[in-house]
């Protein structure tokens, strides 16, 4: 083991989450697993760079920033992505879905067939169903008929899908009550491309995977990490980006984003000393725990 590592990301599979290093090393995330580690004092963070190549200036990137990239790079990274609509002649089937992240929290979505679930497990969808499959530019088409006629975003922020996951319906059939109605809606609808075929209502659920039963409350995330930080806790719950640390008996959410661009050691000892943004969530809540 090195004296010290660079992460790159969460990565999502069937089996669960793993924590990706620099140089192909990873870490599986499950329940219960102890996450430490510390910033060392004096560290700076770095651009991580585009497309699998490091940042040729080694410039340095906010400690808040979940991108981890400097205006170049994230240039470069958002000039070759799908999502950003400049990619015209990808010749892969695509999924259109619709993805449910808590009451009122649905949005629509595009992905390449060939990656199954891992889009959805990586946006922390609660559970999401597929609407049809079908070439790139009807799968867009078809993305923004039903933005425009559902009145859904493409685009959720974390924020949002933080503040519910703790308070979600029971039952599978209850989170997935919501996604039938929309998606009756949605082929109910004219305008649908020819060239994307149409796909059932068939829900799948990832509460289980994320861990999200019983998950209690959390009472901030972290904002920041900083030089000579330590981070400590107990994994509870993963989803997304996301990692749910019970720490000093309250659950603090680390977005895994935050992480990249720094040098990381293991920790020497206990501790939770990076900034801690406190939720202000429902009565009962402890406040000024950090």
């Amino acid at each position: 083991m090195a004296s010290a590592w660079k992460c790159s990301g969460v990565r999502w599979s069937a089996g669960g989450p793993v924590l990706v290093w620099d140089g192909g090393r990873s870490s599986v995330l499950h329940r219960g697993k102890r996450v430490a580690f510390e910033i060392a004092e004096g560290g700076v963070r770095t651009c991580a760079g585009a497309r699998g190549h490091a940042c040729p200036a080694r410039a340095v990137v906010p400690g808040r920033s979940t991108g981890a990239r400097c205006e170049e790079c994230a240039r470069l990274e958002r000039a070759h992505s799908v999502a950003a609509d400049t990619i015209a002649d990808d010749p892969r089937p695509y999924h259109v879905y619709l993805a449910w992240f808590g009451p009122g929290l649905v949005k629509v979505g595009i992905t390449a067939v060939e990656r199954g679930s891992a889009r959805l497990l990586e946006q922390g969808a609660v559970c999401f169903s597929r609407l049809g499959a079908g070439p790139l530019m009807a799968a867009r088409r078809t993305e923004e008929l039903l933005r425009a006629a559902l009145r859904v975003p493409d685009r959720i922020p974390y924020a949002d899908k933080r503040a519910v996951r703790s308070a979600l319906p029971a039952t599978a059939a209850e989170r997935a009550a919501e996604l039938g109605e929309l998606h009756g809606r949605a082929t109910a609808l004219g305008g649908w491309p020819e060239s994307l075929e149409r796909e059932p209502f068939r829900p799948v659920d990832h509460a289980g995977v994320f861990g999200l039963a019983g998950l209690p409350a959390a009472v901030g995330e972290v904002s920041e990490l900083v030089a000579g930080s330590v981070v400590s806790g107990e994994l509870v719950a993963a989803a997304g980006p996301d990692l749910h640390l019970v720490t000093d008996g309250a659950v603090v959410v680390l977005d895994t984003r935050l992480m990249t661009g720094w040098e990381l050691r293991p920790a020497r000892g206990a501790g939770f000393t990076v900034p801690v943004r406190e939720f202000r969530g429902p009565a009962g809540v402890q406040d000024g725990l950090f």
